[in-house]
């Protein structure tokens, strides 16, 4: 199958990559037609492809693009509002609390307010350094999509059994795993990261394959208002949605664009989402990075794991970020 590819609005593409401002493929996004929205925008920080606004106007903007989101949205629909701080002269203002009333304004329902923790960022001075970001889930009403089972992580316990009652002697977890909880330690991508680009403020894929694979279904459409370089549309087409987003700066366009290839090509290295978070005092259960092919989403062959570990024996050095890998 070749994915079918647009750079404007068109129904009958599977991933639509806008460049230019959201606000203008919005307007020929019809009523109810996106399943899930899931962004990170911009914090209002200043950076190269953001306009620092009073805060006033920043939120203001936010308003615009949101209050449009929600009229797309379907009404068994999520979305997903990844933030972090807004900074000013070393005071730090939480953008979810200020964002928070514009969703609620909305008559939109906060089902979880996700933190995403990280090991690995800017190192403070003057207060202690921020190792987490935020991630609110709204849903449009209260009949909405929610995969549970699709979305579920090892039990820490998995073969621990009821010792007493009815069920005595009966698994006490779910076989399937135990639910992620509303606290994610998944890491960011920083140097070393297998996924890295040019752009300064990347999501990780498994972040979004867990939010596409959890409050979707395949064929849906999958939206990013602030697609920078294409990982929600990656993250959607690997499994077997279909994504459309924008973004402003051709820079970050033209890498998403080269990423969705390769990954069409079965050349895209990511780190995959049943990888743990890199244990100096224990790695044996090293997962090496894998490549993806979202013409069918099956995994190519990997690296051996023996020789990743042997890699790592004679240089451990080389691996002591290994999470950013």
């Amino acid at each position: 199958m070749t994915l079918k590819k647009s750079k404007e609005f068109n129904t009958q593409a599977n991933i639509i990559y806008y460049h230019g401002d959201v606000r203008n493929l919005l307007l020929d996004i019809p009523d109810q037609f996106i399943q899930l929205i899931v962004t990170s925008p911009p914090y209002n920080l200043g950076k190269e492809y953001e306009e620092k606004l009073h805060l006033d106007s920043y939120l203001e903007q936010q308003q615009e693009v949101i209050t449009e989101c929600v009229r797309v949205l379907k009404p068994e629909g999520s979305i997903c509002w990844q933030v972090g701080n807004y900074v000013n002269n070393g005071e730090i203002i939480p953008l979810d609390i200020l964002l928070f009333p514009i969703f609620s304004d909305l008559s939109l329902h906060l089902r979880n307010r996700i933190v995403w923790h990280f090991g690995h960022g800017l190192h403070a001075k003057n207060r202690f350094s921020g190792r987490y970001e935020v991630l609110l889930w709204f849903t449009k009403t209260d009949n909405y999509v929610f995969n549970l089972d699709a979305v579920r992580v090892p039990q820490k316990y998995p073969n621990k059994k009821y010792y007493k009652g009815p069920k005595k002697g009966t698994l006490s977890g779910n076989p399937l795993g135990k639910n992620p909880s509303d606290i994610w330690n998944i890491p960011n991508v920083k140097s070393n990261h297998v996924e890295k680009t040019d752009h300064p403020c990347q999501f990780p894929v498994e972040l979004v394959e867990r939010l596409v694979l959890s409050l979707s279904n395949e064929d849906d459409w999958v939206f990013d208002p602030f697609m920078g370089v294409a990982t929600t549309a990656i993250a959607s087409l690997l499994h077997h949605r279909k994504a459309i987003g924008a973004e402003i700066i051709k820079e970050y366009v033209d890498i998403g664009w080269e990423r969705v290839n390769l990954a069409e090509q079965g050349k895209l290295k990511i780190r995959p989402m049943d990888r743990p978070v890199y244990d100096p005092n224990n790695t044996d259960g090293y997962i090496p990075p894998k490549t993806i092919n979202i013409d069918n989403n099956i995994p190519l062959p990997q690296p051996r794991l023996f020789e990743k570990k042997e890699k790592y024996n004679k240089n451990k050095g080389s691996l002591k970020n290994e999470d950013n890998i």
